[in-house]
């Protein structure tokens, strides 16, 4: 199966190095790989230039964006720069961080999962961060969520849910319109992808109360947001988190924020997060 990868890129002059040189060694080699370059000041660029000359599969795009490092819709605004360089010619469609090593059997694994059903729609390892000379679980998610670092869509299913969304929650969407449409979503324990930065690092003040609004976007309504950042705060232990998200759901709610999905489908969305609770207490 071919798969392609699109890599948004802000200043990881750091990490992209060791991000490619996974990638070149892969058992299973990329059909195309995309570095999008968005308004970084170092040597980023330089860097994937390079690997790009000796790697014709590899390619450099560059982007102007606004500075600010908020969550989602950069991200994804890039990956889309870099999604209209390529052609239709892929099996599978990967967004990948640029901070990211992975293990060497990690996309021919994926790929067998693919082949193994043809109602997987999307496929995943899990991400593992460093503390104290150890490698440990990136506990931030539930494990039958792929994490947004590195997502791969089998092609139909990806074209069926629309992309990616340029906002935040686009990585819980992404998983949710999968269900809606009847596509399975796998992940695999045994791929350890190792996460180099932590989550949200870069992030503002100002995205603090951006995942209430994703909560409300995805048209979760206010009990299962009240859970879910409840919940996840408690994940991060910040537990002031909550406030926050809480503050950004009624932000969104009172400014009539539009939603990420159409009304049948947030109705889906919520009998579905309900469903997981209930079987998570019971």
């Amino acid at each position: 199966m071919n798969y392609y990868i699109v890599i948004p890129s802000h200043n990881e002059e750091q990490f992209i190095g060791l991000t490619l040189e996974s990638l070149v060694n892969q058992t299973v080699l990329p059909k195309k790989v995309v570095v999008v370059n968005d308004n970084s000041t170092d040597q980023t660029a330089a860097l994937v230039a390079r690997y790009a000359e000796k790697y014709p599969w590899i390619t450099l795009v560059n982007k102007t964006s606004d500075a600010a490092h908020m969550p989602g819709s950069k991200v994804i605004q890039a990956f889309h720069k870099g999604l209209e360089t390529l052609d239709e010619d892929y099996d599978l469609m990967v967004k990948a961080d640029a901070d990211l090593i992975f293990p060497n059997n990690y996309f021919e694994t994926i790929i067998k999962h693919f082949q193994s059903d043809d109602r997987i729609g999307m496929a995943g390892g899990f991400a593992y961060i460093e503390k104290q000379g150890d490698w440990i679980l990136e506990n931030l998610t539930d494990k039958d969520h792929i994490r947004g670092a590195f997502k791969a869509y089998r092609k139909v299913c990806f074209q069926e849910i629309g992309g990616l969304k340029p906002a935040m929650g686009w990585d819980t969407v992404d998983e949710l319109l999968c269900k809606y449409y009847q596509w399975k979503v796998v992940t695999d324990a045994s791929l350890h992808v190792k996460h180099l930065k932590p989550t949200g690092a870069n992030y503002n003040k100002t995205a603090r109360y951006k995942q209430g609004e994703a909560f409300y976007s995805l048209g979760y309504g206010f009990v299962i947001t009240a859970i879910a950042s409840a919940k996840l705060a408690m994940m991060k232990k910040k537990p002031l988190l909550f406030i926050d998200y809480i503050m950004g759901f009624w932000k969104a709610q009172w400014s009539k924020k539009p939603l990420l999905v159409n009304k049948e489908q947030a109705q889906f969305i919520r009998k579905y997060r309900l469903k997981k609770m209930k079987e998570k207490l019971f």
